[in-house]
């Protein structure tokens, strides 16, 4: 969904965002220049990088940023007129830099940097922070997945473990970060992420025998159909699937039982039967350490549900939007920052590059205060402008987004393939 109309995002926001601009509005501060960024503090525990995905949503949301009628009238009682009619004017109008979709990110990385009056930026706050926190949580989860599976595709079929809308955000980043396809059509009709899917078990259990079932299944979808073989008994399913479909029938799909095990009785009993082509898809609560310790199997495809969409054990990634910076008496911007105990934040805007290797191998994530840090010659600026007095200029398709994910990560050291528990590939440095 690109430069379309969507319904108003206004309202997907705290109480307290609007108590602070009635406040600030009030004591003269409102219009004040702000900077806020939008960062981690830290990477999930035991998780060597991080993905950035919702950049594309999060640009939708600006746009349909707007207090119409229906949200002025909600929130009525909830502030003051004076504050009604100034949220019916609201526009955002300031500029906003982020990382690209599909880049890896590592602690403290400034995902998103907003510049505009604190009014306009602080109302972006929870918006903001949700597509982020999501989305990229599930790209997170889907990269290791896919680093795992290598050139084995993976499909993603969540939709029927998280909430109907979160299912389609997360069709969408898991296809930024490397998925194949979908089971989720409205992913399909609003961001064009190829789907597929073919029979469940019901439709086995359906028909009188077997038989038919794979019979209707092929006279109707053809012979490059993928055929679900574990019902019933699975050795004798793969017969009949052979014997329906013919040595050219597409694929067969295992969802139960010790799936590497499966795989190599249904592999061998395929080529015994002249279905050397028909390729093996495996399902049944994958996740990337399940992918990984099927490497050795004959296995052909995953798909991918439950792990996935509820981020792999780690369902949001802990982002955190915070006031760096704001406009002083003079006029010019005054660090800022949190020193809560095990919440403390880093004042000052953030520049971010990549330190690269003469090689091209990332070294460091390197962040400049106040200013950009020094490029050496190899390094590769992080932020891109998103957002341009209140207009949006930094889209991207997915297909530049999957680029840039795979880009990305072909930087990185190669502990990024290790499944086990570690530190971030790259250290976070600080430059003043």
């Amino acid at each position: 969904m690109t430069g379309t109309t969507h319904a108003s995002t206004a309202l997907l926001i705290d109480h307290y965002e609007l108590t602070m601009v009635q406040a600030a509005r009030h004591s003269g501060t409102a219009d004040r220049r702000s900077v806020f960024e939008l960062f981690p503090r830290r990477l999930p525990a035991g998780r060597r990088y991080g993905v950035v995905a919702g950049v594309g949503r999060a640009l939708d949301a600006i746009e349909a940023f707007r207090f119409d009628p229906a949200a002025i009238a909600a929130l009525e009682g909830v502030v003051d007129p004076d504050m009604l009619d100034w949220l019916a004017s609201y526009r955002f109008t300031g500029d906003v830099w982020g990382y690209a979709e599909g880049e890896a990110y590592f602690p403290h990385s400034p995902l998103l940097v907003v510049e505009g009056t604190f009014a306009e930026a602080v109302l972006l706050e929870t918006v903001l922070l949700s597509i982020y926190n999501h989305d990229s949580a599930i790209a997170s989860a889907a990269s290791r997945m896919t680093l795992a599976a290598g050139e084995r595709p993976c499909i993603e079929m969540g939709s029927r473990r998280t909430h109907e809308q979160a299912a389609v955000a997360a069709a969408r980043a898991a296809y930024v970060a490397g998925f194949d396809a979908s089971s989720n059509l409205a992913a399909r009709a609003a961001y064009g992420v190829p789907s597929t899917g073919t029979a469940a078990h019901s439709f086995t259990l359906l028909h009188d025998e077997e038989t038919d079932a794979f019979r209707a299944q092929v006279q109707t979808l053809g012979v490059g159909t993928t055929l679900l073989v574990d019902t019933y008994d699975v050795a004798e399913a793969v017969r009949r699937a052979v014997e329906v479909a013919g040595t050219e029938l597409g694929a067969v799909r295992l969802d139960s039982g010790d799936l590497g095990l499966v795989a190599r009785d249904v592999r061998a009993q395929l080529d015994s039967l002249g279905a050397t082509r028909t390729r093996i898809v495996v399902t049944s609560d994958l996740d990337e350490f399940a992918i990984a310790a099927l490497a050795a199997a004959p296995v052909d495809a995953y798909g991918v549900g439950t792990q996935l969409v509820t981020g792999s054990g780690h369902p949001t990634c802990g982002f955190v939007y915070k006031l760096v910076a704001r406009e002083g008496e003079d006029g010019e911007l005054v660090s800022v920052a949190k020193k809560s105990t095990d919440k403390v934040s880093v004042g000052g805007r953030k520049y971010a590059l990549r330190r690269l290797s003469p090689g091209g191998t990332a070294q460091a994530e390197v962040l400049g205060i106040g200013e950009a840090p020094a490029d050496d010659g190899d390094d590769r600026s992080l932020l891109v402008p998103l957002v341009r007095d209140g207009e949006v200029v930094g889209r991207a398709t997915l297909d530049e987004a999957r680029a840039r994910h795979r880009a990305s990560l072909a930087e990185l050291p190669r502990a990024i393939t290790q499944m086990s528990a570690g530190e971030a590939v790259i250290p976070t440095v600080f430059e003043q």
